[in-house]
Formats: C-alpha cells, structure tokens, sequence
C-alpha cells in the first residue's frame, strides 16, 4: 500500500504531530508563566537548560533501552510524561500553588520524555514502511514536524491570551494523550532482540562505533550539525531587525516563519519526487546553497529581500533533512535504530543552542552584517571539506540503499 495512504504509517504521523505540538505548547507555556511569576530574563534560558540536561544526560540510555524493549510503549511512556507534566501544572496553576522549581521539574520530565521519544520513532517507522518508501515517509514526517513547529508557539499564545496557562497546560496533556491513542491503534511487528551478551554500556558503546565508523552516517551528521552551528542566522534575527530592517515584533514574526515555510514547502514536493539519484551530492549541494543563502539574508537591507533569503534557506535546509535522515534511517540496522536515533539527535539537538550562542558572540566580535556573513562562509567551507573527505557521502545513491538488510 503506497505510503501516503497506509493506515500504519498514518497513525504514526497522527502520534508525531500531536506530541510535537504538545511539546511546542509546553515550551511557550512555562517560559510565559516562569517570567510572569519572576519578571526575570535569565529564568527564560534556565527552562530551556532544565529540558536539555536530561535530555542530553539520557539519549543514550533511551536509544539502548528502544533497541531492547517494546518500542510502542517507550513511546506511550513518553506520552504519559507530557499528561504527567500537564495535569500537574494546570492544578498548581488553579490554586496559585506554581513555582519556579516546579516549572523547572516539570521540564526536566520533558526533556526526559523527548530522550525516549525521538528514537521510538524512528525504531518504529523502519518497522512500518518499506525500504524504498523511507524517503517519501520523512518528507512527509519532516512536513508534518514544521508545521507543528510553526503552529504549536501560535497555538500556545493564543490559549494563554483566551484562557489562561491553566488551559494552555491542559491542552499539552490532550494532544499527548490523542497522540497515544494514534499509537494504541498502530500495529507494529516488534521483534525479539539479538542476544549478544553485551553489557548496556557495551550496547551504547556499540552504536557510537557503528556510527564512528560508518563515512555516510557520521559525515551527514557532522555537516548539518557544523552547518546549522555557523550557520543559525535565526538567533540574531531580532538585533538584525533592529539594526539593520527598522521593522518591527510583526516582522520578527514574519522573518521567523519564512524558514519553516520553506522547508514545508520542499517536504511537501518531495514527498511526490524523492531524491534516489546522487543524493549524496544533493546533499552536499543542498547544505552548500543553505549557507549561500544565509550569506544572501546577512547583506539584505531590505523586508523582502531578508525574507526571501531566509525563504530559500528554508528550502535548502528542508532538502538537506530529508535527505539525511533518509540516509541515517536506510544506513542503520533495524536493531540500532534506537541507540543510532539517539546519537543523532545528540548531534542535532545541540546545534541549534550552542549555534545562537556562537551567533551571539560573533556579533560581538565582528559585528552583527558581519558574523552572519561569516556562519554563511564557514557552512560553505565545511562542505568543501566534506566534500573532499567523505566521498562515500558525495558518491551515494539512495536507491542503492534499498535493498541492503
């Protein structure tokens, strides 16, 4: 059954959007409520610190425990995490009983719901459909996960404004427990582990050599976490605004969306057209055009051309996503998937944080125009090395991946 209309492969992508959805709500969620108690700016980053250090100080342990358990109720545990973390903030909400530790604990549970949730995912998709549909099913799931991440902030604005951060908690909680209900009705072959008397340390030793050792799998990983890391103009988008546009926090809202915008629009084309022939160079060519683009937005003095840059950086980077994880997905063994997943998300998980760190202190140094010229520059300089230093990557096909166990 083609991919766009199994019943399996729907049900995964119902639970994908609701539980991302739920996070992006969360997120928006305890960072209003955690200022509005402390009017503090620095209580801001610590939320996302709360979230992280779990999720960081665990990945390895939940891609293990995917590899060796049944990977649908990893996911409905993840799933009852968010409920946890709902129901408990909406009730201290009601009676005024929120602190900031409790908003910090409530994250930290989240962080350690989203170590078991993105591996189980991927365990459980490579389970559901074919070999040669994997690419059609991430630019499906990569659309879906954009747009959720473009509407969860929106959504979780507007409950807040409408109803309170009581209502906002509780919606977490609904759409968690709507994206368990999408995998209670999935049916997924679990099949038994390999005994191979390894230790869980050795396990996790294991995939991170599997991955080490393994030209395609760590050079796309290296290239788009070194990628987004100069190149995430997204972070000094509102010194940018400020100093150079004159615009406005209507136009932060509007230059954030364009990349989402992008990459939903080229999920949605290549979910009709993968990209079977020379993905590796399209990769490569993909990340390359990215950094151009962020070059092109750094020396806009305009709105729309600003925009348009950070247009087309959405579409190179949506090409580039799929594309990589369609490798990582097809490269891996069944029976790695979880502890390769986590490894991953390792990988891309801190990018984007430690990228608007370096984006700040490059502005401070060079300049704001300057820095972001630089990230653009230095993302086409890492491709010219990956390029010459990982040609497995530039000479792969993905239809060459199709048939491999």
């Amino acid at each position: 059954m083609p991919v766009l209309i199994s019943p399996a492969f729907s049900r995964l992508t119902a639970y994908r959007a609701g539980i991302t959805l739920a996070y992006q709500i969360l997120t928006v969620t305890a960072g209003w409520h955690i200022y509005a108690l402390t009017h503090d700016v620095v209580t801001l980053g610590l939320i996302g610190l709360a979230e992280v250090i779990p999720y960081f100080g665990l990945s390895l342990f939940a891609g293990h425990a995917v590899d060796v358990l049944p990977k649908k109720r990893l996911a409905w545990l993840g799933c009852a995490c968010y409920g946890a973390v709902a129901v408990l903030m909406a009730w201290l909400s009601a009676r005024d009983g929120a602190s900031s530790a409790a908003i910090y604990g409530a994250m930290a549970l989240a962080g350690t719901a989203r170590s078991l949730l993105r591996p189980s995912y991927s365990a459980i998709l490579v389970r559901i459909i074919e070999r040669d549909q994997l690419a059609r099913a991430t630019a499906i799931g990569t659309v879906v996960f954009q747009a959720a991440l473009v509407s969860g902030p929106l959504l979780g604005g507007l409950l807040i404004a409408w109803a309170g951060v009581g209502a906002a908690y509780l919606a977490t909680g609904v759409l968690a427990a709507a994206a368990a209900l999408a995998l209670r009705r999935l049916s997924v072959q679990e099949t038994a582990p390999v005994n191979t008397g390894l230790s869980m340390m050795g396990s996790i030793r294991e995939g991170l050599r599997f991955v080490t050792s393994t030209q395609v799998m760590l050079a796309a990983m290296a290239l788009d976490m070194f990628a987004v890391l100069f190149g995430g103009a997204v972070g000094v988008l509102p010194a940018f605004i400020h100093e150079v546009l004159n615009g406005s926090p209507q136009t932060l809202g509007l230059l954030r969306a364009m990349p989402a915008a992008g990459s939903v629009i080229v999920g949605l084309w290549m979910t009709r057209r993968p990209i079977h022939q020379h993905s590796g160079k399209w990769l490569l060519l993909s990340v390359a055009a990215f950094g151009v683009s962020i070059i092109g937005f750094g020396l806009s003095d305009s709105l729309w051309l600003a925009a348009i840059f950070l247009f087309a950086s959405g579409l190179f980077d949506g090409v580039s996503v799929v594309l990589r994880q369609t490798i990582v997905q097809l490269v891996t063994p069944r029976q790695m998937q979880g502890r390769v997943t986590a490894i991953n998300g390792l990988f891309i998980g801190s990018s984007n944080e430690i990228g608007a760190l370096e984006s700040g202190f490059a502005a401070q140094w060079l300049g704001l125009v300057p820095s972001i010229v630089f990230g653009g520059s230095m993302t086409l300089a890492i491709v010219a090395i990956a390029w010459v230093l990982a040609p497995q990557l530039r000479g792969l096909h993905l239809r060459d991946l199709h048939t491999r166990i």
